[in-house]
């Protein structure tokens, strides 16, 4: 099997993405001659390129450096989201280049190490954030490839070449996360999601037992106390389950208040008192703890942990503050998936249950749309009024009858509307908001610094 170092570039095929970016940063500190394609620029892919990315951004054959036209030197990483009709991505498949997908590279990448590996519907970018930001404080470190920005470091991806340890955000989708050898697995959730891919839910389910397969024997899996998976663990692989108030990890003597969270962690030998969260969100005192206890099994001293959580700041786009002020709030979450839209607006209310809460939501994919209707309407149905935004399609064509009006429809709060991504910033000029929050996973972000202008400037 080649390793990374046995090329001298790599291309990737669709850049832009938050888990491929990580490995554009990887590839760029191993000194090797990094190039890609993405079909839009964005923040993130201007940061790659002043960190030494040759990136384009027009689906035009021309522009592939010639350092990335050899087939025995080059590897080609590609996404699921980039089309097989792409010119690009043709080039390299009619050129007999080794094409890879992303999880594959990953894997390769993280199997010399112990790999902890965070899995699940929704949770594990926070969860795996978490985890990273606790190993770095307490001095053992880690490499981080992580599906969001982490605040405190302005990257997704985190290196410490003496560290054993990787921590790694274990994608489902397109079954990325069977390339992957977990030390330790935590698997936070298996809501049915990506039934594009997957068919069925019985079908999305199974994909998370084979996924603890293939934990390596030593190792250990922590899964929350309840979902829906039956685990498949090799001989020697202890088995531990948590959640928010029971469980083999837990948390108790729960203090929330002036927006405060603090309780006390559980294990199943020890208790850690007085663990503050950074990011206090109900929802996080759950992630706090599957976080906590992959450190614990990995030996990690409780007040390293007490006072990372403290300094977490979460990462970029999970209930992150964009306007803090008297008369207006505006957080944005990721949240594209219906229980974590309920979760968010749950958490939101926690923390200010007077105030009259908004959401703005970008419906993304017309496949999780048609099959999630009813539950996205059930969970936007939790807030005070909705604006809600045509779809984000990402890798998908149009679906015969599927818009964000089957959304739409079904949502019973009072105040209610439609609206087009170009005409938001303007409807948000002419109304005074509480509490805001904007949420998917679609190109709404590309909005948000349009949307807080418009909220602060009145």
């Amino acid at each position: 099997m080649k390793q990374v170092s046995d090329y001298k570039s790599v291309f990737f095929v669709g850049a832009g993405g938050i888990g491929m970016s990580a490995l554009v940063r990887y590839c760029l500190s191993k000194q090797l001659f990094v190039a890609g394609y993405d079909r839009t620029p964005s923040d993130l892919t201007r940061h790659l390129q002043n960190e030494g990315a040759k990136l384009f951004f027009e689906d035009n054959v021309e522009l592939i450096p010639e350092e990335c036209r050899c087939p025995a030197t080059t590897l080609v990483v590609r996404t699921p989201a980039v089309p097989e009709t792409n010119h690009v991505l043709g080039y390299f498949v009619d050129n007999g280049f080794e094409i890879v997908k992303r999880a594959y590279l990953l894997g390769l990448i993280t199997h010399s190490l112990q790999a902890l590996c965070f899995a699940g519907t929704h949770g594990k970018t926070t969860t795996s954030s978490m985890a990273a930001h606790i190993f770095t404080v307490s001095g053992v470190g880690c490499n981080a490839f992580l599906g969001g920005i982490l605040r405190n470091y302005d990257s997704n991806l985190l290196l410490s070449p003496r560290s054993p340890y990787a921590v790694v955000e274990a994608d489902e989708y397109d079954r990325s996360f069977h390339c992957l050898s977990p030390y330790i697995a935590v698997v936070t959730a298996t809501d049915p999601d990506h039934l594009d891919i997957y068919g069925t839910e019985d079908a999305y389910i199974e994909s998370f037992s084979h996924f603890t397969s293939l934990i390596r024997p030593g190792g250990a899996l922590v899964m929350k106390e309840g979902i829906k998976m039956q685990p498949r663990l090799q001989q020697g692989v202890r088995l531990y389950t948590y959640s928010k108030e029971s469980g083999d990890f837990h948390a108790a003597n729960i203090r929330a208040g002036a927006g405060r969270i603090v309780f006390d962690f559980v294990t199943p030998d020890a208790c850690i008192p007085d663990v503050e969260l950074g990011v206090p969100t109900d929802v996080n005192i759950e992630n706090a703890v599957a976080a906590m206890a992959v450190a614990w099994l990995c030996d990690i001293p409780g007040e390293a942990m007490r006072e990372a959580m403290q300094t977490f700041m979460g990462a970029k786009r999970r209930f992150e503050y964009w306007v803090r002020e008297p008369h207006c709030v505006m957080i944005d979450d990721y949240a594209h998936h219906p229980d974590e839209i309920r979760a968010t607006i749950r958490s939101a209310r926690l923390l200010y249950p007077d105030r009259r809460l908004s959401v703005i939501f970008q419906p993304h994919l017309y496949s999780r749309t048609r099959d999630f209707a009813d539950a996205f309407a059930d969970a936007l149905s939790l807030a005070d009024e909705v604006i809600l935004l045509d779809i984000y399609p990402a890798r998908e064509e149009p679906i015969p009858g599927v818009t964000s009006q089957i959304i739409y429809d079904k949502i019973l709060s009072p105040h209610k509307e439609l609206c087009a991504r170009e005409k938001l910033v303007e409807r948000i000029k002419k109304h005074n908001f509480e509490v805001l929050l904007t949420m998917g996973a679609g190109d709404i972000e590309r909005l948000l610094p349009d949307i807080r202008e418009a909220l602060t400037s009145k």
